[in-house]
């Protein structure tokens, strides 16, 4: 079984903040918005770097959204950055109308995402975005799970023409997959194989599988992981592959089990080879204040938790 090392924790907010930077050195159309949140969005270097392509918009974050849609018309490619929450829960109708609709080549990214805002809670802690905005046509959707795969994220979005969802949280993670990686939209990563059920992760989630199918095969149980780090679009090829051979699956997402992650991968199987599903996400609830490590124990968001699904979707197996 491959092992992945922590190479140290960093946010994945940093990840984002270093792509752009790198983007702002080379691609003289990128531009970035922020919603009075330059610190927390980590877009300080691009902004000292490159005044006249920065545009401070204070809170207002509608508005924002507006003026992204508009500077793609003159060739440019916006980046626009604020929390979660209101990258798209606040400002919705915006995004249908002016970026989606129109497919304009804005990348929205947003930090702070899901429980592991932590302390500020459940008014800040959207965990239905993913849901929100895979249902937008046209709109691309990514996860990602640490700071190396965030910072490369970042880079490819740039190259894709159209509107993009770029998902990021706030507290310091395992830092685990490659430096200076390649990132192919819509392709999922498997992590390492197994052969008694699939844990297809996303996010924060991603490092939790990995250590929860270390565990699981100290008990003579063969894992397969998959990174799925672009919900949509999905990559159903790989999904169908592993369930193939697995015959089970357990899905882990720091997000709604309604409308996220698990719900597409149900749509999947439910299409091509229906298979037992067992989801680790909140269950339709909002969050509240507390430490992330905190909050994803009492909601069953971490490795335990991912253990005692497989345990579950186990027996159901044919």
């Amino acid at each position: 079984m491959k092992k992945y090392t922590d190479q140290g924790k960093k946010d994945t907010r940093s990840g984002f903040g270093a792509g752009l930077t790198e983007l702002g050195r080379k691609n003289n159309k990128v531009v970035a918005l922020c919603a009075d949140l330059i610190g927390s969005l980590k877009m300080d270097t691009f902004m000292a770097e490159n005044p006249d392509r920065f545009f401070q918009v204070g809170i207002a974050e509608a508005n924002m959204m507006g003026i992204a849609a508009g500077l793609t018309i003159g060739g440019y490619i916006p980046f626009t950055g604020t929390f979660a929450n209101f990258s798209t829960g606040r400002v919705y109708d915006q995004i249908r109308q002016s970026i989606a609709y129109s497919h304009k080549n804005v990348k929205i990214c947003a930090s702070h995402a899901g429980l592991t805002l932590g302390e500020d809670g459940a008014t800040h802690q959207i965990l239905e975005d993913i849901g929100l905005m895979k249902m937008l046509p046209g709109m691309t959707v990514i996860n990602t799970c640490d700071f190396n795969q965030t910072k490369a994220a970042t880079l490819a979005i740039a190259e894709h023409h159209g509107p993009v969802y770029l998902r990021f949280g706030r507290p310091k993670v395992p830092n685990f997959t490659p430096e200076n990686q390649s990132f192919e939209i819509g392709k999922a990563l498997v992590l390492q194989e197994g052969t008694d059920v699939t844990i297809a992760a996303t996010g924060h989630l991603v490092w939790e599988a990995l250590v929860a199918a270390e565990n699981l095969n100290n008990q003579g149980i063969s894992a397969e992981v998959l990174n799925i780090h672009t919900i949509k679009p999905l990559d159903e090829e790989t999904l169908l592959q592993s369930v193939a051979k697995t015959g089970c699956i357990v899905s882990a997402e720091e997000h709604n089990y309604l409308g996220g992650l698990g719900e597409s991968i149900s749509r999947t199987l439910s299409r091509h080879n229906p298979t037992p599903q067992e989801f680790i996400a909140t269950q339709d609830t909002f969050g509240e204040s507390g430490t992330p490590a905190q909050l994803m124990e009492k909601y069953g968001l971490n490795n335990k938790a991912i253990e005692e699904a497989v345990l579950q979707v186990l027996k159901r197996k044919a």
